[in-house]
């Protein structure tokens, strides 16, 4: 997710991100710059607001995890499981760690070797090495789990592979990597499998629930798109607001920035929040 939020390679203006050179390594420091066209210091902004400071193996790992965006993937993984009459806590365990696997890890390395978005020094071999073991675990998760639910869980796992590759990996021309690629697969499908996943069925609620998560991870899409644009593309910003009052306000990319990536925390910690209740009220009952 992410999102994806962080997952997404959006292009701009019809230019794909890997060959913008404000996208690489020099935006990683957040050392105060000064710019010599408006005579204003500005600070240099990381690739991701989980993704700043100088170089250095804990930090590029916590980049490419997209910790913020994977807990809220997973916290819908873990609302899709509670929507049903019962809950089988081992399989919405075992549904958490494919996801985890499967996105947090393979989809997120995949996203990182396209042109290396979080500038991160890792080595493609283990980037490559994440993304194949992450995905095979996933997959050995969701083959156990067809001994207990029957055939049609094989769907489930053959169409989240699909989406791991052919979303990361922009393939079909880039088909699936859309704004509806996005809600859908990151969104919607985690729900319909953490719910099929218990039973063996999808009830309608569960339905209306993915839906509902659908747009939730539309709304992460429209907010992290120009945060990342922002972010990777856009060397400088310059304006100001004029109020009724008198008061003026001057922009800059810090600004513009804030809203967006505030609004981003907060639904992330929203969705976590919301997994922890829903789990503590079913645990309590």
């Amino acid at each position: 997710m992410a999102p994806d939020g962080g997952m997404d390679r959006d292009r701009i203006h019809g230019e794909d991100r890997r060959n913008d050179p404000v996208s690489g390594s020099d935006d990683r420091d957040e050392g105060l710059m000064h710019d010599q066209a408006s005579g204003h210091e500005h600070r240099e902004l990381g690739p991701a607001y989980y993704a700043s400071g100088g170089p250095g193996i804990w930090r590029d790992i916590r980049a490419v995890l997209h910790p913020p965006y994977t807990a809220w993937l997973l916290s819908t993984v873990v609302i899709g499981s509670l929507i049903g009459p019962k809950v089988d806590w081992s399989t919405l365990g075992a549904t958490v760690a494919a996801f985890f696997l499967a996105v947090g890890v393979s989809a997120h390395a995949l996203d990182e070797l396209q042109g290396r978005p979080l500038g991160t020094e890792l080595s493609s071999g283990l980037l490559g090495s994440w993304a194949v073991l992450g995905l095979l675990g996933a997959v050995a998760i969701g083959i156990v789990g067809v001994e207990r639910l029957g055939p049609w869980l094989v769907v489930f796992v053959v169409v989240g592979s699909l989406l791991v590759v052919a979303y990361n990996l922009e393939l079909f021309g880039g088909r699936v990597h859309t704004d509806l690629g996005f809600a859908l697969g990151w969104g919607a499908f985690p729900v319909l499998t953490a719910a099929f996943a218990q039973d063996g069925s999808l009830p309608f609620s569960a339905i209306v629930l993915a839906g509902a998560v659908g747009l939730l991870a539309s709304a992460q899409r429209t907010l992290s798109t120009p945060a990342r644009t922002i972010r990777r593309q856009v060397e400088s910003v310059e304006g100001r607001i004029e109020r009724r009052d008198g008061t003026v306000e001057t922009l800059d990319r810090a600004v513009i920035l804030a809203p967006m990536e505030r609004a981003l925390r907060s639904l992330s910690w929203m969705t976590v929040a919301l997994a922890v209740s829903l789990a503590l009220a079913r645990l309590a009952h």
